[in-house]
């Protein structure tokens, strides 16, 4: 089995409310051999800044940086790729939680298959904690499938720096950052093999930073601009022939796989660790 550090990027802004319980999530990981990184985007809140000291003083292997203007998601993440010893690297936004065997499921399987970049499926979960829906990931991503939709959970992802270098950082923008990140390396490795089985848990709020699919256009825009070079017509067109249709497919199957998951089981499915 593979041991080599794994650098945990944990972006944060007046997140108090569920930065201990993503935090711990990490922390019970059966893969030990990780270090998490705190960026503190220059919260508020009196709440996070508690927790945050409190986080500091429970593990040695929690490491927290403020940045010294508030800079957005891209900026605190690209911070944290700066920051990062290990060898992979992974992320988890603050209001997220992983399964604790989600590292060393996807870097043992990153080893049997020799892949240098890896997501999975993951439950989506409401601010309770309670399991309202589900995202299956496909076997295979490649670079064309991706161009038209983000397939990979940010939550889920984890890159080897070893076969691919710390060269690729997210663009700056306010949203859809992620994608551009993986839509760079995909660019050039061409292919993520996920892993199939549910391994995170994304929680809906009406806060999340991408609850309004609406204001995402402009920035789905952009990155076909910064990242594949389109011109503004190209990208245009592209999102409404080459995105919309594939989203609306990936949108209607994630509440189709989700109501049959409710159908299976009780309505109030609580996360368990």
């Amino acid at each position: 089995m593979n041991t080599d550090l794994v650098s945990v990027i944990i972006p944060c802004y007046n997140a108090g409310r569920y930065l201990r319980a993503c935090v711990e999530s990490v922390l019970r990981q059966t893969y030990q051999n990780l270090e998490i990184l705190i960026i503190d985007d220059c919260s508020t809140q009196e709440e996070t800044h508690k927790v945050l000291d409190e986080l500091e003083q429970t593990d040695s292997r929690i490491k927290i940086f403020y940045l010294d203007k508030n800079s957005g998601p891209a900026v605190a993440r690209n911070e944290g790729i700066i920051r990062a010893q290990g060898r992979y690297i992974a992320f988890c936004d603050s209001d997220d939680m992983w399964h604790p065997a989600k590292l060393e499921r996807q870097i043992a399987f990153m080893q049997e298959k020799r892949c240098a970049l890896c997501s999975s499926s993951y439950y989506i979960v409401n601010e309770a904690n309670s399991i309202i829906g589900i995202f299956h990931s496909p076997s295979k991503i490649t670079y064309q499938m991706y161009k038209r939709d983000n397939k990979i959970g940010c939550l889920t992802a984890i890159y080897d720096t070893k076969l691919l270098g710390k060269k690729y950082y997210m663009p700056l923008i306010n949203k859809r950052q992620d994608w551009g990140l993986f839509m760079r390396i995909l660019k050039d490795i061409r292919i993520c093999y996920p892993v199939t089985q549910p391994l995170a848990y994304y929680r809906k709020h009406q806060n999340s930073i991408s609850s309004n699919k609406t204001s995402l256009i402009r920035y789905n825009i952009s990155i076909y601009k910064q990242i594949l070079g389109y011109a503004t017509l190209k990208a245009c067109l592209f999102f409404l022939f080459g995105f919309l249709p594939t989203y609306f497919i990936k949108v209607a199957k994630v509440k189709w796989d989700s109501y049959r998951l409710r159908k299976k089981q009780t309505l109030n499915i609580n996360v368990d660790y």
